[in-house]
């Protein structure tokens, strides 16, 4: 009797639907009054399926797939939804975490909140022009500098490189 009980708990309770990589951001953003604002179906008709999860629904990409991961190019990176310039290249280093890391943002574009969805508190950062999701920065950074690693989804970011 007791073994259908802890069966019928442990079915439900694996059974419940995970959501905290799924943060709706549309609903931040006409909160906010963000300066871009779009309906979900102007923002997927926009961007690819990976920016509008990571952007728009706060995903995060698997680490090492950014293309933008082992960039060195001079430029600046920009949101990919709004083309607000985000982070300067020589703000970029190579943290080992297997996303694009900076030690400092571009002051006034890059909003910050705070985020439980892992259980305990984290710095998220999103662009301040349109509230797309970018990542999170941590106090881990180059102790050299700024201390701060910004450890963003590439995926929110394109890359302007720098004329020459």
């Amino acid at each position: 009797m007791y073994s259908k009980f802890i069966f019928i708990f442990l079915l439900l309770l694996t059974s419940c639907k995970g959501v905290s990589q799924e943060k709706e951001i549309s609903a931040n953003a006409e909160k906010e009054n963000f300066k871009v604002s779009k309906t979900e179906a102007e923002w997927r008709a926009q961007l690819t399926d990976m920016q509008f999860y990571v952007l728009r629904k706060a995903g995060t990409e698997n680490a090492g797939t950014s293309e933008l991961l082992d960039n060195k190019e001079k430029g600046t990176y920009v949101c990919a939804g709004c083309n607000t310039p985000l982070f300067e290249s020589d703000r970029k280093y190579n943290s080992g975490t297997g996303w694009p890391s900076f030690d400092k943002e571009i002051i006034g574009n890059v909003a910050f909140d705070v985020d439980y969805k892992i259980g305990y508190a984290r710095t998220e950062e999103h662009c301040a022009t349109c509230g797309g999701h970018l990542g999170h920065v941590f106090e881990d950074g180059p102790s050299n500098t700024t201390g701060k690693r910004h450890c963003i989804n590439g995926a929110a970011l394109k890359f302007v490189p720098k004329k020459e």
